[in-house]
């Protein structure tokens, strides 16, 4: 039998689906098949693709795609940029095509006339894949209601960060300026739809605790200046500290993770804060409840008071935040490991190309 030959595409590239992206194509070389990442170039900088075993080409176009493309058995994109763009170079391909497989790692936060237009790049790239894989029930509901011929739920995992953390580690509390206070970590794009601003509200009622708890925020992106603007205007116990690799060693330091996004998925930072044993207090959205159960504490989306509760509550109960911590180990080994998502990908090829 032939070497199966399958090409990844990447978009823009969330943090999650470009480690999921790295992730497999390890593991799908580990497994014999050859592997070609297309992707723009910033995000192999990132992620070392070709370090997994990966053909990696940089790709600005459709018809840079369409080439790539050729001679593979499967064609799987990720996202819906990616996905629609492996829809049009497919299309160029003499009937039968080359099985498409897309996986929905998340969805648009856009509104207005700009949803509309989502909507129908959706429909686009779901009635033009083999499959859909979702990540979570609610994405593999909303790609059949664009009209999936196939769409399924996707065990997907990201691997854990390996480098070794120490909780509360006195360092990184130290670099922070959270010796004597309790240290919150949130970690993610500064950029509408993350819920920061409803953050920032939840840490102005915790100014009125004592010690004031420190929020800091790792993360980049077009909302920085305002944030920080507010923080500096109402002196709030906010750090904003950018992108940062020791997330993980900075996370493993806090003493509650929150997550205030109006939407995820499988969200990195509660897989991270799960592993780790890091007290979660998350919003109730998207696929969060489904993966986190009841190893964390959960609020409405933008309901700042319910947010600053809920930590306030987890601060003054040494003995609740041990139960979460052991609770979300708990909970992180029921997620599909690496191996497994590896190999639920592979017999999906293996289904559409009759292997």
């Amino acid at each position: 039998m032939t070497q199966l030959r399958t090409v990844q595409v990447l978009g823009g590239g969330s943090a999650g689906s470009s480690a999921h992206v790295r992730s497999l194509a390890s593991g799908l070389v580990a497994r014999g098949v050859r592997v070609t990442v297309c992707a723009p170039p910033e995000l192999d900088h990132v992620y070392d693709f070709a370090g997994a075993g990966a053909h990696f080409v940089p790709v600005a176009s459709v018809g840079a795609l369409r080439n790539a493309c050729i001679g593979a058995d499967v064609v799987h994109a990720h996202n819906l940029d990616a996905s629609v763009r492996a829809s049009l170079a497919l299309s160029a391909f003499p009937v039968p095509r080359t099985p498409l497989v897309t996986t929905w790692h998340t969805r648009s936060r856009l509104a207005g006339a700009r949803a509309r237009l989502v909507r129908l790049l959706e429909r686009r790239a779901a009635r033009a894949a083999s499959v859909v894989l979702g990540t979570s029930s609610e994405l593999v509901d909303r790609a059949r209601r664009r009209g999936a011929r196939d769409a399924r739920l996707a065990p997907v995992t990201v691997p854990a960060c390996h480098a070794p953390v120490c909780l509360h580690d006195g360092k990184a509390r130290a670099e922070l300026g959270a010796v004597d206070r309790p240290l919150l970590m949130a970690v993610g794009a500064l950029e509408p739809g993350r819920g920061y601003g409803m953050l920032l509200d939840a840490a102005r009622v915790w100014r009125g605790l004592d010690p004031q708890p420190l929020l800091v925020i790792a993360g980049e992106g077009p909302e920085r200046a305002a944030l920080q603007r507010r923080i500096e205007a109402e002196e709030l116990g906010v750090q904003l500290i950018g992108r940062r690799e020791d997330v993980a060693e900075l996370l493993a330091a806090a003493d509650v993770a929150v997550l205030p996004s109006r939407w995820e998925a499988r969200s990195l930072l509660a897989q991270e804060a799960l592993r780790l044993g890091v007290p979660l207090v998350a919003t109730a959205v998207g696929g969060v409840p489904e993966l986190v159960g009841d190893a964390a504490e959960l609020v409405p989306y933008g309901d700042a008071d319910a947010m600053a509760e809920a930590v306030r509550g987890l601060l003054d109960d040494a003995d609740r935040r041990m139960d979460l911590a052991a609770a979300g180990r708990v909970q992180a080994r029921t997620w599909p490991t690496e191996d497994e998502t590896v190999a639920h990908v592979l017999s999906v090829y293996d289904e559409l190309t009759g292997r």
